[in-house]
């Protein structure tokens, strides 16, 4: 299996895929879409293998729900009063709404949340904080993570190509109007100049 991967290149950028996907979870300002799209067209492009940047893209997401579950399980509220960084995204005004949807709706939750940057760790925590069943949780949110993360990978996989030429088809459409917003500035200020210049000729004229 390893010489398989290292066949397929370095397995380093895998690595840093799952990494920034368990920031995303623990409440960096990176959002989990952008991270597995990306992988998705660089995987179109050739640059990684399919099969293993989704894996990781997918083992990045489940286990970033589980850890933000587990300080939920294992702290309690006590994490929101006794610790900044949960504190800044998540206040306990917050946190209390979100318990009361879990309350209402149950794990249905998870997979609305997963479409939501600002309200998933929330959800995942919250989940925590009441104890939910574990495996309840983790069924759930494999399934949740299986359809969202597969969905958003394998759609720009396969439409990565069709984006990388968007993409330098926009380069090009911004660069032709960046050239002739240019060109018509210039044209106005150089009309205006010449104006201004027959203004002051004529000005003189009349004094004259």
């Amino acid at each position: 299996m390893i010489d398989f991967i290292f066949s397929h290149g370095d397995i380093f950028p895998y690595v840093i895929i799952m990494a920034v996907l368990l920031l995303s979870s623990i409440g960096a300002p990176i959002p989990e879409e952008a991270t597995v799209v990306t992988a998705g067209v660089l995987s179109a492009r050739g640059a990684l293998h399919p099969g293993w940047a989704f894996a990781f893209c997918w083992l990045g997401a489940v286990a970033g729900d589980c850890i933000v579950y587990w300080i939920g399980y294992h702290f309690g509220r006590s994490v929101l009063r006794e610790h900044r960084w949960w504190a800044h995204f998540v206040t306990p005004q917050r946190e209390e709404r979100v318990e009361r949807l879990l309350q209402q709706h149950g794990l249905k939750v998870l997979f609305v949340s997963r479409f939501l940057v600002g309200l998933r760790s929330p959800v995942y925590l919250a989940a925590g904080i009441l104890r939910a069943g574990f495996h309840r949780f983790l069924l759930a949110d494999v399934f949740c993570a299986t359809i969202v993360v597969g969905s958003f990978f394998w759609l720009s996989y396969y439409f990565g190509a069709k984006i990388t030429d968007w993409l330098r088809a926009g380069e090009i459409l911004l660069t032709v109007i960046v050239v002739i917003a240019a060109i018509i500035v210039a044209i106005a200020l150089w009309r205006r100049h010449v104006r201004k210049r027959q203004g002051v000729a004529g000005k003189s004229a009349k004094e004259a």
